[in-house]
């Protein structure tokens, strides 16, 4: 059966799927983000924690907090129309883009900044050489 047609996983087949920690995943459970349902002391993880764990990891990697994920669960869980989720989507990929560009425009000007110190370090050797 594939993934896409399990109705349920394992803490285990989550974390080896996704190559996180199983303490991760506690870690999203505790922050609300997710929600396994339990037998006994066993998480017993659906199609939907599965999902939202995918769309954690993506959101880590594009730069969104957990905080900020957070959010756009609760908005979608509220409105199911997505509308204000969109909106709120929009509005934090263009922050994040700000934020891009910032760090880009930063980066940019440490290289101008290290190539100059390189060229003089080349002309002070080459002087030394003389």
């Amino acid at each position: 059966m594939s993934d896409k047609t399990r109705v349920t996983f394992s803490i285990g087949e989550l974390a080896r799927e996704f190559d996180i920690t199983t303490r991760s995943i506690r870690f999203y459970e505790d922050q609300g983000l997710i929600m396994p349902t339990r037998k006994g002391q066993t998480r017993i993880y659906n199609q939907r924690d599965r999902v939202r764990l995918k769309l954690i990891l993506r959101g880590k990697r594009l730069g969104f907090s957990l905080a900020e994920t957070g959010r756009l669960f609760e908005l979608y869980d509220a409105d199911k129309s997505s509308a204000t989720q969109l909106n709120t989507i929009m509005d934090l990929i263009s922050s994040k883009k700000n934020d891009l560009n910032q760090q880009l425009e930063d980066i940019q000007a440490v290289l101008i900044e290290l190539t100059g110190l390189e060229n003089n370090c080349q002309q002070a050797l080459a002087s030394i050489d003389k």
